[in-house]
C-alpha cells in the first residue's frame, strides 16, 4: 500500500496548528462566577502523590480547578484538552507527546517518535512516551481535561502505560465526569489523591463568593436556600447569579422539577439576551469547538468576532480555548441545552449548519473534521463516503487506525459496497493490520463489485485498485497475481501515485513465477518511483527485495546499499512495526552475519521477529518469504530451534495459501537442508509466537488475564497458557519481570 496519499489541492493553512494550540493551551481561569479552589489545589500538590483524579458530574468546576491550578503552578505544566476525536490510541499518544514536548525542549520530536505509519501504540509508542516522562530532568505536571471523552479500551491501555512513566515529584492531574480507569491501581498503591463532587460542591459561603464576583450581595439566608435548592451544584449557583444580575429576582424564587433546575435556569439566562445573540448561540452549538471565521461560515454572516466579544462580556458559558481568543467551546451542559433549543425553535436547521461546517473544514484542508460533521447525516452519506475514500489512507498512515475503523463502521457495509473504492481501502487496511477474516470478507465483496468512474483515492480506476489488492493477497496463485499486477501496471500512468505500488507488486509476482531477471528491473523502477512520490512503504518493500536478490547472487556491496536505503527509510518514518519492514530487517541481519557482526545481526533479527505478526496469510508471499529468510539466518547462526519454529509458521500459512509458485520450491529446498543436517539444535530456545507477541504489550497494563483475553478476543485459558509460555521463553516468573526482559531484548519500547 502506498506510503503517502495524494496531496490535497487545498492547503491546510494554519488550521491544524491552531486547533492543536487550542487543545494544548491551559485556558485562563473564569473571570466571573469562580470560587477559588486554592485549598484543594494546595492539598493535592502537597500530598506528593503522583496521580490526582478530579471526578464529578458536569457543572462542578473541574475545568476551572485545573485552570486555576495551572495558573498557580510553579512546575512546568503540560496541558491537554481532550475531545471525542482524540479517542484513538495514536491520536492520543501524539497529543500527549506534543504537550510534553512543549515543556521539555529535549523532547521536541517526541510526537514523531511515538506515532506514525505502522507504529504499535501499545507495544512501542506508549513505552517510548513513558520512558520520556520518566527521564524528565525536572518535575512537571501533566493535566488532562475531559478524560471522559476517551472511551476506547485500547486508549485506556495506552494511558495506563504512559501514566506509569510519571516520575516521583511530577504529577498527573486528570478531570473526568466518570470513574478514571487508572485510579484503582494508583489508589491501591497509595499513590492517588482524589477530588470528587463532595469536595467541589459549594456551601453558603461559596455561593456568596460567586454572587460577590458579579457585584451582587447575597444574604446568608438566601445563600443557604440557594445551596439547598441546587445541592451545591456550582453551575446552578453561577446561573442564579447571572439571572439575578439581569434583574431576574432573588435566588429564593428559583424553582423547577429537575434536581439541578437546569432547563429553567438556562432559559432564564437566555431571556435577557438580544435575539441575534440567542440565534448565534443556538446555531453555533452544532460545533464542538469554533472560531469566528467558522461561525461566520455556518451562519453566513460577517460579524461573528463582534458577537463572540459581546458574549464573552455576558455571563453565558463560553469557554476560550486559548489566550488569543481564537477558538472557543461552550460548557458541555450549556451546549446540550442550546442544541435542545435549536431542535425546538429551528428543527430543520441543524443538518444544514453541520453541512456548512463540513464545507468550511474541507475548504481549509481538514477533510477528517469534515467527515465528523457529515458521517451521521443520512442525507450526506454519499459525500461522507467519498471523503472517507480520500482521507482514510493518510489517516491510517498517521497511525490512527481506530479512527478509520470508526468511520467505516459508521458508514456501514451497504454504503461502502455502493462506493466500491472505499472497499478497496478497507481491504488494504485489514490486510496490513492482520485482520485476516475481515480482509477475506472484503475480497469477496470486491470480486462482485463494479464501478466505472474515477475513484477519489488517486488510482486510475476501481479495477486497477482492486487488481493491486488481489495481487498482494494472492488468493488464487501466482498466475492470477501476475495477471492482476500486469493489469494494474498497464492501467496506472507514469504520473499516477499508485504506479510504484503496481510495479513492486509486479516484481513480487514475477518472483513467484520464477522470473527473477525481469523482477529485479521492475522492482528497481518501482523503488525509484516510490522515492519520487515519497511513498515510503513501497520504497522499503522494493529495496528489501532488491537487497535479497543482490545478495542471492553474491553482490554484497549492492545488497548493502539497498539495505541502507530501506533501513534509513524505516527509521525516518518510524515504520518498525510495519509488515514491509520485516523483509528489510531480515536482509540487514543477513548482511551483518556476512560481515561477522553477530551483535548487530541479532538486533535486526529481534526487530524482524517482533514485527512479523503483521505478516499473515492475507499477504502470503511476503509472509512466507520473510519467515524463510529469517529461518536461513537463524540456522546459519546456530539458532536451529528458532529456524524450525519459523518453518512451522510457514506450514501454517501454506494451509491457507498452498500455491505460491517458485517460493514453494525455495521452502522445500531449505526444509530438506535442515532435515538432512546432522547438527544438533543450538542453545537458543523457540521464539515468542505471533500470538505471544500480540499478548506481550498488555503485560505492561493493569489488565487482568480475563480482561486481556477480552481485548484479544481469546479465552482466559488461552491467555494463561500463552502467559506461561512467555515466562518460560523469557526465563522470568512475573509480569514485571517479563516486561523488563522483553524491553531489554527489544521486544517492547523503542
Amino acid at each position: 500500500m502506498r506510503g503517502q496519499a495524494p496531496a490535497s489541492s487545498t492547503p491546510k493553512l494554519e488550521l491544524d496548528q491552531q486547533l492543536l494550540d487550542a487543545k494544548l493551551s491551559a485556558p485562563e481561569p473564569p473571570a466571573r462566577g469562580h470560587v477559588s479552589r486554592a485549598a484543594l489545589i494546595d492539598a493535592a500538590r502537597s500530598s506528593r502523590r503522583r496521580v490526582v483524579g478530579v471526578t464529578a458530574p458536569a457543572g462542578y468546576g473541574k475545568s476551572s480547578l485545573l485552570t486555576e491550578w495551572a495558573s498557580r503552578e510553579s512546575r512546568p505544566v503540560a496541558w491537554v484538552s481532550l475531545d471525542r476525536y482524540d479517542d484513538d490510541p495514536a491520536a492520543l499518544l501524539a497529543l500527549l507527546a506534543s504537550a510534553f514536548s512543549r515543556i521539555t525542549p529535549s523532547a521536541a520530536r517526541l510526537s514523531e517518535k511515538v506515532t506514525g505509519h505502522g507504529i504499535s501504540a501499545l507495544g512501542r509508542g506508549a513505552p517510548l512516551l513513558a520512558a520520556a516522562l520518566r527521564a524528565s530532568p525536572d518535575p512537571f505536571v501533566l493535566m488532562l481535561d475531559d478524560l471522559h471523552e476517551i472511551r476506547d479500551p485500547a486508549c485506556h491501555d495506552v494511558l495506563s502505560v504512559v501514566f506509569g512513566g510519571v516520575p516521583a515529584g511530577a504529577q498527573l492531574v486528570a478531570a473526568s465526569r466518570g470513574e478514571q480507569s487508572h485510579l484503582p491501581r494508583a489508589r491501591a498503591a497509595g499513590d492517588a489523591f482524589e477530588i470528587t463532587s463532595s469536595e467541589l460542591a459549594l456551601d453558603a459561603s461559596g455561593a456568596q463568593a460567586v454572587f460577590a464576583s458579579t457585584r451582587l450581595q447575597l444574604s446568608s439566608e438566601d445563600a443557604g436556600m440557594l445551596v439547598e435548592r441546587t445541592e451545591g451544584w456550582p453551575v446552578g449557583v453561577v446561573l442564579a447569579a447571572a439571572i439575578a444580575s439581569e434583574g431576574g429576582g432573588p435566588p429564593r424564587a428559583l424553582s423547577g422539577d429537575d434536581r439541578y433546575v437546569a432547563d429553567y435556569l438556562y432559559r432564564e439566562s437566555l431571556a435577557g439576551l438580544p435575539e441575534h445573540q440567542q440565534r448565534f448561540l443556538r446555531r453555533t452549538a452544532v460545533l464542538d469547538t469554533f472560531s469566528a471565521p467558522l461561525c461566520d461560515a455556518i451562519l453566513e454572516t460577517h460579524d461573528a468576532q463582534q458577537v463572540l466579544r459581546e458574549l464573552e462580556d455576558s455571563d453565558v458559558f463560553l469557554v476560550p480555548l486559548d489566550r488569543r481568543r481564537g477558538w472557543y467551546r461552550y460548557h458541555a451542559i450549556f451546549r446540550e441545552f442550546l442544541l435542545g433549543e435549536l431542535r425546538r425553535i429551528e428543527p430543520d436547521a441543524a443538518v444544514e449548519l453541520q453541512v456548512r461546517a463540513a464545507g468550511w473544514f474541507e475548504a481549509h484542508g481538514s477533510s477528517a473534521k469534515a467527515i465528523e460533521y457529515l458521517i451521521d447525516l443520512p442525507s450526506e452519506r454519499p459525500r461522507a463516503v467519498r471523503l472517507v475514500a480520500a482521507t482514510a489512507l493518510p489517516t491510517y498512515q498517521a497511525g490512527q487506525l481506530a479512527t478509520v475503523q470508526r468511520w467505516l463502521g459508521s458508514i456501514g457495509d451497504a454504503a461502502i459496497e455502493a462506493y466500491p473504492p472505499v472497499a478497496v481501502l478497507a481491504g488494504w487496511i485489514t490486510v496490513l493490520t492482520g485482520q485476516t477474516a475481515e480482509a477475506e470478507r472484503w475480497a469477496v465483496i470486491l470480486d462482485r463489485s463494479a464501478y466505472d468512474l474515477v475513484p477519489d483515492d488517486g488510482s486510475a480506476s476501481f479495477e486497477s485498485a482492486r487488481a493491486m489488492l488481489s495481487s498482494f493477497m494472492c488468493a488464487s496463485g501466482p498466475a492470477r497475481a501476475l495477471a492482476d499486477a500486469e493489469f494494474a501496471y498497464a492501467a496506472e500512468p507514469s504520473w499516477s501515485p499508485w504506479r510504484d505500488q503496481a510495479l513492486v507488486l509486479l516484481g513480487e509476482a514475477l518472483l513467484l513465477v520464477g522470473d527473477a531477471t525481469r523482477a529485479e528491473a521492475v522492482l528497481r523502477e518501482g523503488s525509484l518511483l516510490a522515492a519520487t512520490f515519497g511513498n515510503t512503504d513501497v520504497r522499503i518493500a522494493g529495496e528489501a527485495e532488491l537487497a535479497m536478490l543482490s545478495m542471492d547472487r553474491g553482490h554484497w556491496e549492492a545488497g548493502a546499499q539497498h539495505v541502507r536505503t530501506a533501513r534509513e527509510a524505516i527509521d525516518e518514518r518510524r515504520m518498525h512495526d510495519y509488515a514491509s519492514a520485516v523483509l528489510a530487517f531480515s536482509q540487514a541481519a543477513r548482511l551483518d552475519l556476512h560481515h561477522g557482526n553477530l551483535t548487530a545481526a541479532r538486533r535486526e533479527l529481534t526487530s524482524a521477529m517482533r514485527a512479523r505478526p503483521a505478516c499473515t496469510h492475507a499477504m502470503p508471499a511476503l509472509a512466507v518469504r520473510v519467515r524463510l529468510q529469517l529461518a536461513r539466518v537463524y540456522w546459519a547462526m546456530g539458532d536451529h530451534a528458532v529456524a524450525h519454529h519459523l518453518m512451522r509458521e510457514i506450514e501454517d500459512i501454506l494451509l491457507h495459501r498452498p500455491d505460491l509458485g517458485a517460493l514453494l520450491d525455495q521452502v522445500s529446498e531449505f526444509a530438506r537442508l535442515i532435515s538432512e543436517s546432522e547438527e544438533q539444535l543450538g542453545d537458543g530456545g523457540p521464539p515468542l509466537t505471533p500470538a505471544e507477541l500480540r499478548l506481550l504489550p498488555y503485560l505492561q497494563t493493569h489488565l487482568s488475564v480475563r480482561e486481556i483475553g477480552e481485548r484479544l478476543f481469546v479465552s482466559r485459558n488461552t491467555v494463561s497458557s500463552e502467559l506461561g509460555s512467555i515466562y518460560r521463553k523469557l526465563g522470568v516468573s512475573t509480569r514485571s519481570g517479563a516486561v523488563d526482559r522483553a524491553t531489554q531484548l527489544g521486544l517492547l519500547g523503542g
